[in-house]
């Protein structure tokens, strides 16, 4: 097996409105393309797998992997090192939050999550279990619905938040407990990728999906014309 195998792979998806999108696999030490897939709809475990195991079909070795929080993921990539894309979770928190929380306890969940890519583990764990014991009680508050007669948690998306946090916690320190692989602590590098490629093709805009295609073949063609390739 030729060293150029070795891969820290970064995996992601973007999409063009809810029917097209395309799932891409690129190496983070060489800036290469390794795989890629159109999708027809939201990408799945089995689109995921479908990518790793033509990594593995093909001599790959797997160093690590950098990928976003698409439920079962993580489970399914168990047997190798995997970080969470430690901006997709700030992206999850402020989904929940929104940018100008009202509530004391999100603004102040809200500003540890936003030094999260900033930080080190040590200081970031141990501020948001300080949060946690400060708002326990707060996160236990219920509220009675009328229509049902049921109680349910008053700050439920507060909790949805700071729940994203604790469950994934042990995935977002991997590049810190494993530096010898060095893995990235986001995905930056491949959405800046995705950036560019969605800029460039608005100045197309009114593409066909058949000449979409042919424009995303040709700019990942282009993208490896300009890398060394990997030895076969």
């Amino acid at each position: 097996m030729s060293k150029d195998k070795g891969v820290v792979v970064l995996m992601d998806a973007t999409y063009w409105g809810r029917k097209f999108g395309v799932l891409v696999f690129k190496d983070a030490n060489r800036k290469k393309i390794l795989w890629r897939k159109f999708l027809s709809k939201k990408g799945t475990l089995f689109d995921y797998k479908e990518g790793v195991e033509w990594l593995e079909d093909n001599e790959f070795k797997i160093h690590g992997i950098v990928c976003d929080g698409l439920k079962g993921l993580p489970t399914m990539l168990s047997k190798y090192k995997v970080q969470l894309c430690q901006f997709h979770q700030v992206k999850t928190v402020k989904f929940y939050l929104t940018s100008k929380p009202e509530l004391q306890a999100s603004k102040e969940l809200l500003h540890l999550v936003l030094q999260l890519c900033h930080t080190d583990k040590e200081s970031f764990v141990g501020a948001f279990y300080e949060w946690m014991e400060k708002w326990k009680d707060f996160l236990k508050e219920r509220s009675l619905e009328p229509k049902t007669g049921k109680t349910r948690y008053t700050h439920q998306r507060l909790r949805s938040a700071y729940l994203s946090i604790k469950r994934n916690m042990p995935l977002l320190w991997t590049f810190y407990d494993y530096p010898e692989i060095h893995l990235p602590n986001t995905n930056n590098a491949i959405e800046a990728l995705f950036t560019d490629l969605k800029t460039k093709i608005r100045v197309h805009n009114g593409l066909s999906k058949r000449n979409r295609m042919k424009f995303i073949d040709q700019y990942f063609y282009n993208k490896q014309k300009s890398r060394s390739h990997f030895d076969h």
